[in-house]
């Protein structure tokens, strides 16, 4: 018997506010053809005053259940993905776990900043394929517009807010291969030797404040096509299979350019891969995710499809899951 943890359903939230590269020419100096040759980014979201990563958390996990067509009350865990927590503790989690009414069980945050989600995955997955859950909500959120230095051009524009969710439950019914549905692999990494080349200038036992994301953007550039690449090769070697079986493609969207080397080194065309950052930016832990429901919802994904999830942020962290959707 083989269990493995298959997506139930996916949600998402975007704040309302919208905050375009023009809105950004009148705060710093930059302009919308900079920012797009770069980054591929049109616009982003911001979170409204006095909303939280939780806020947003809570209504894209609203949506995934909804969708996953689970009871509230049959979760058992819930893990959440984030680098900007509402407080220093109590984890989001718990308060997601409060505000939709589900049981006590597990619920705590991970912290891998872009890579979160994938890491968050995998856990999940982990909870469930040993027995300890059934059905685990996943969530990815940010409010990466609280630690940006708005006046620093190189970095404001980049990022945005919001929040992607999925449901996870155990199934027994697969027949241990590749033909299976849900999380066939996952393969996770961190170099903390290269933590410098992206952080915050702050934290709660040094500074007492968040502090403003600093980047080597060109180093990262390069370290995130090569890692990328390198580690969804692992995933499908590691299942026996090449590009040309993979489905879709669902990158962490941080930039076009990372996006598209990343696809060009795989052989793989780029209408097979979601592409999702010029609508929303940055959003950290948050892109997966929503690049994830995105395709769901207008219908691109569908069942039985094999994804291929990798992502790569500070620490430096990068890693892929290979699901069957």
């Amino acid at each position: 018997m083989t269990i493995r943890s298959i997506i139930r359903g996916t949600g998402a939230y975007l704040p309302e506010k919208i905050l375009t590269n023009h809105d950004l020419e009148k705060m710093v100096e930059t302009s919308d053809e900079w920012i797009q040759q770069r980054s591929g980014i049109k616009q982003r979201h911001i979170a409204a005053e006095g909303q939280s990563t939780g806020d947003m958390a809570i209504e894209a996990a609203r949506m995934a259940i909804a969708n996953s067509g689970i009871a509230p009350g049959d979760i058992d865990a819930v893990i959440v993905a984030t680098t900007t927590p509402d407080q220093t503790f109590p984890a989001v989690a718990v308060k997601v776990q409060a505000a939709l009414g589900l049981p006590p069980g597990i619920a705590f945050d991970v912290q891998a900043v872009c890579t979160g989600f994938v890491y968050a995955m995998s856990v999940a997955n982990n909870f469930i394929v040993t027995g300890q859950a059934k059905r685990v909500l996943v969530i990815g959120a940010e409010k990466m517009s609280s630690i940006l230095d708005w006046n620093d051009r190189t970095t404001c524009v980049l990022f945005g807010d919001g929040a992607g969710a999925v449901v996870l439950e155990a199934d027994e019914g697969g027949a241990g291969d590749i033909s299976d549905r849900g999380i066939l692999s996952s393969h996770l990494y961190a170099n903390g030797a290269q933590r410098d080349l992206l952080y915050t200038d702050g934290g709660a036992s040094t500074t007492g404040a968040a502090g403003h994301i600093v980047m080597h953007g060109r180093e990262v550039f390069k370290y995130a096509v090569q890692y990328m690449a390198d580690v969804v090769n692992e995933a499908l070697e590691s299942n026996g299979i090449t590009a040309q079986d993979v489905d879709w493609l669902v990158p962490h969207q941080a930039n076009s350019r990372i996006i598209e080397g990343t696809a060009k080194k795989l052989n793989l065309p780029m209408d097979q891969v979601v592409l999702t950052v010029g609508e929303h930016g940055n959003t950290s832990a948050a892109s997966i995710p929503l690049a994830l429901h995105s395709a769901v919802a207008d219908g691109r994904i569908q069942r039985g499809q094999l994804l291929l999830l990798e992502a790569m942020g500070g620490g430096l962290t990068w890693g892929a899951v290979l699901a069957r959707f």
